[in-house]
């Protein structure tokens, strides 16, 4: 055998080197004890069975992952197959903050979707140039719809211009095209350019009912962060506000000022207006600035704040890229529980 091939040759585990030496690979003998080799996968696999047998109690006693599980197993059950009551009469909500990204439109969609899978009638009016309300509910809003800006501008009847919720029964939607950008210059010549809207719900309510078609229980009437005429069409054709605060300071400050606009309209244009529920969104239980928000909202209206709280969510900021709302995205997920037990809590109002 040549020196190469001594290089190359394979040397088996636990042979000395002499054996390797030599032609016959003869396992050398050791009294050393050797060291048991450990299955890691193996051992991690038991300690996963033993787990799931007999230590779920202990784990939720422990484990804050698990408390936090078995909490959101305890919210499903509770609200797995809840029916709602249908109100009296239709209530009207116009969902606004003068403050953008605070979760006004993620709002308006879920808690309708929420009230619509519960059995009840559900209009979602669409007044922000945006459309993104639109764009969660799937309905279509492209330049060639007919909107609701032919509602406002045109005089087109409300009936014409609604379309239904693809993955929803119950729901409809008048939907927002970018024409609504121009609708605030084009309102001001128009007569009666605050009630517009309301006028175009009274009538739709009466075709409903002339149709045999079921009365609406609940309007949302998702608005642009400004109070303009459209914003202002939302207030006089709502009887209540759903006010959406995301739990940082600025808006606070966005609050303030919005409440003095609410009192002015309730003053000029419509005095059955009022601030009915307050719903706090992007809630994060890990910072005690959101806690301290949160706290201050509710010292200062006490009726009005739900006890439902829409936490940070992955799941319902992924929702509108498929054109849902995450009521259909995940309707197991934590921002779901929170926007079901939120329409909970309005409808039993």
């Amino acid at each position: 055998m040549t020196s190469s091939e001594a290089s190359t040759q394979r040397i088996p585990p636990f042979v000395s080197l002499g054996s390797a030496r030599s032609a016959s690979p003869v396992p050398a003998v050791s009294t050393a004890k050797q060291p048991k080799k450990v299955d890691s996968k193996a051992v991690t696999a038991r300690v996963s069975r033993e787990t799931k047998k007999g230590s779920l109690e202990a784990m939720d006693e422990s484990s804050p992952i698990a408390r936090e599980l078995a909490h959101e197993n305890r919210r499903r059950e509770r609200l797995a197959g809840r029916s709602l009551p249908k109100p009296s009469a239709t209530r009207t909500f116009t969902v606004s903050n003068q403050k953008g990204g605070v979760g006004k439109t993620t709002t308006t969609v879920n808690i309708a979707a929420a009230l619509a899978s519960a059995g009840l009638q559900v209009l979602v009016i669409d007044i922000d140039p945006q459309g993104n309300a639109s764009t969660a509910l799937g309905i279509d809003h492209h330049a060639d719809v007919d909107s609701i800006y032919d509602v406002l501008i045109n005089d087109l009847p409300l009936a014409d211009v609604v379309a239904p919720c693809p993955d929803i029964g119950n729901l409809i939607c008048a939907p927002a095209t970018i024409h609504l950008a121009g609708a605030e210059i084009e309102l001001v010549s128009l007569v009666a350019r605050e009630q517009r809207l309301r006028r175009a719900i009274d009538v739709y309510a009466k075709f409903r009912a002339t149709e045999g078609l079921p009365r609406l229980d609940y309007i949302f009437i998702d608005c642009p962060p400004s109070l303009g005429l459209l914003t202002v069409n939302a207030f006089c054709a709502a009887s209540e506000v759903l006010i959406p605060i995301q739990c940082e300071y600025y808006a606070l400050e966005g609050l303030s000022q919005l409440l003095k606009n609410i009192e002015m309209i309730q003053k000029h244009l419509n005095a059955d207006l009022e601030v009915s529920t307050i719903l706090l969104t992007m809630y994060d239980g890990r910072t005690n600035l959101a806690a301290q928000v949160a706290a201050e909202v509710r010292e200062h209206f006490p009726n009005e704040v739900l006890a439902a709280v829409v936490p940070r969510s992955v799941r319902i900021s992924e929702a509108p890229s498929y054109q849902q709302t995450v009521m259909t995205y995940d309707p197991s997920s934590s921002g779901a529980l929170s926007y079901l037990e939120a329409a909970s809590e309005i409808a039993e109002r």
